[in-house]
């Protein structure tokens, strides 16, 4: 993984889209057609004063799982822990709430706007074990600039 081509393209987005719709579907759009291992990329955020996320934006199959429960798999359990989630197997969590079959392995990363949880990003992979180090710092990334327009 190239970070600092990924850093740049993210930055650039920024730069020149239009909304933040489309930015988010750009950075969905880009990370999935760039990084081999991210089958499914996208944004969840709190839908407005309920304990549970809301799919925005996101590239790849669509999902049945446009709203989730606080603490209901990954997602949900990263909504209440506030800290970054990798599963690397997704066959060794109880709270996993399957996406189709061919998911393999997680990423969630939340995104912080004043110090509150808001939202997060959501990768999913149909490999085991893909997710580095590099992963987390590229995601932690994205979401800090997210955080400065949402």
């Amino acid at each position: 993984m190239e970070i600092e081509y990924l850093k740049n393209k993210i930055n650039l987005i920024f730069k020149t889209s239009t909304s933040t719709k489309n930015t988010l579907q750009s950075i969905c759009d880009v990370l999935k057609n760039e990084i081999e291992h991210y089958d499914w990329v996208g944004f969840y955020f709190k839908n407005g004063n309920k304990n549970e996320l809301k799919l925005a934006q996101f590239s790849g199959e669509p999902t049945e799982h446009t709203i989730i429960p606080f603490g209901k798999g990954i997602c949900g359990q990263v909504a209440l822990s506030n800290q970054n989630f990798v599963v690397q197997d997704v066959t060794s969590q109880e709270n996993y709430i399957s996406c189709g079959w061919k998911v393999k392995s997680e990423i969630v990363i939340p995104i912080f706007k004043n110090n509150e949880n808001i939202g997060q990003i959501d990768i999913d992979s149909h490999a085991i074990n893909p997710f580095t180090k590099q992963d987390e710092l590229l995601l932690e990334f994205v979401c800090e600039q997210v955080a400065k327009i949402v």
